[in-house]
């Protein structure tokens, strides 16, 4: 695939800010992109809730998850995060439930993309697993599903059945997966369509300055091309990328142990992205959106004024897109680290 082709968002470019970090009106919402080419449409940029909603006041949550949905920002996602390493007792799903009551909303006003994990399955089944995640929030259904944390051998056909159970039961409309090698997922694609079941329409993936191989990868690049969306996750890599060099909380993985690397980069992020009149953040997430198959950027905010800085990142494509990846290229730091086909990073080269 070329990944120096700039897609821009569907439509005439919307107002996104501008790079000091002002607030678009609300009359120019965020666009759209279609979610791979079986997926739904959904806004560009989407709000992440691992650590987040729990470092914000039950006021402040209400007030940012007013404003993301009036700039059309209205796609969340949203798990119970109790399973594998994510066995943290965390009650940042209550709390955004308790966020969209307090902003008002009703259900059809936004996206609620969910998790499925696989540290447990099939004992912890999807079913039961959408149940308690659904109530937790304090709704019934979802719009979107993540199959999530594929690890050690996993009965993909067995996956794909219980996930299309849920949709015809109608707990959910489409599905994707997070953290799957490309021989896996292309597996699953393959089951899904003899079968004449759902197949997942988007991989979530780690994707940002620092991690492209897995996502620019020759592997994931075919599955892309056979009309696999992207949605990209831990555009800050917990924060580090945006300027916050070591988060107080606990965050993602690391993948061929370059953090420190990316630590030591932030000056030069800083350097490029304040040449095009942007913050960190901005660059980071407008850089994502360049992936040919990108439909959308998840990253997180606790704050409204930080969630309306970084919309900011529409302006900065919409100016300086097709500029960005080369300007940026020296910054991928996994490269030739992480298995462009792997799991998450556990497939590292000798």
């Amino acid at each position: 695939m070329d990944f120096s082709q700039t897609v821009s968002p569907d439509g005439a470019a919307a107002d996104g800010g501008g790079a000091d970090g002002t607030a678009p009106g609300t009359a120019a919402a965020v666009p759209r992109r279609r979610l791979g080419a079986r997926g739904p449409e959904v806004p560009v940029l989407g709000l992440g809730s691992w650590n987040t909603w729990d470092r914000m006041t039950t006021e402040e949550a209400a007030e940012l998850v007013h404003r993301a949905v009036a700039h059309g920002v209205h796609l969340f996602d949203v798990a119970h995060y109790n399973f594998g390493p994510h066995a943290e007792n965390a009650v940042t799903d209550i709390l955004f439930g308790e966020a969209v009551r307090g902003a008002g909303l009703k259900r059809s006003d936004y996206l609620l993309c969910g998790k499925l994990w696989l540290w447990d399955y099939p004992a912890a089944s999807f079913a039961g697993q959408t149940d308690v995640s659904l109530e937790r929030i304090g709704t019934d259904r979802a719009d979107l599903m993540v199959a999530g944390d594929y690890v050690g051998e996993l009965d993909v056909a067995a996956v794909v059945t219980d996930v299309a159970e849920l949709i015809r039961a109608g707990r959910f409309d489409a599905w994707g997966v997070n953290n799957w090698s490309a021989r896996a997922l292309g597996e699953a694609v393959r089951f899904a369509r003899a079968e004449g079941m759902p197949e997942p329409v988007f991989a979530q993936l780690k994707y940002s300055l620092a991690r492209r191989s897995v996502p620019e990868g020759e592997p994931y690049g075919r599955l892309f091309a056979d009309g696999l969306g992207l949605q990209a996750s831990d555009v800050f890599e917990g924060g580090i990328l945006a300027g916050r060099l070591h988060p107080q909380r606990k965050i993602g993985a690391d993948p061929g142990g370059i953090r420190e690397a990316i630590r030591a980069s932030h000056p030069e992020v800083l350097r490029i992205a304040q040449g095009f009149g942007a913050t960190a953040a901005q660059l980071a997430v407008a850089f994502c959106l360049t992936h040919p198959a990108a439909a959308g950027v998840l990253f997180g905010a606790s704050s409204a004024a930080q969630f309306e800085s970084n919309l900011g990142a529409l302006d900065l494509l919409a100016r300086h897109g097709d500029e960005l990846r080369a300007a940026v290229e020296h910054l991928w730091l996994d490269r030739d680290v992480v298995a462009p086909g792997a799991s998450w990073g556990t497939d590292v080269p000798a």
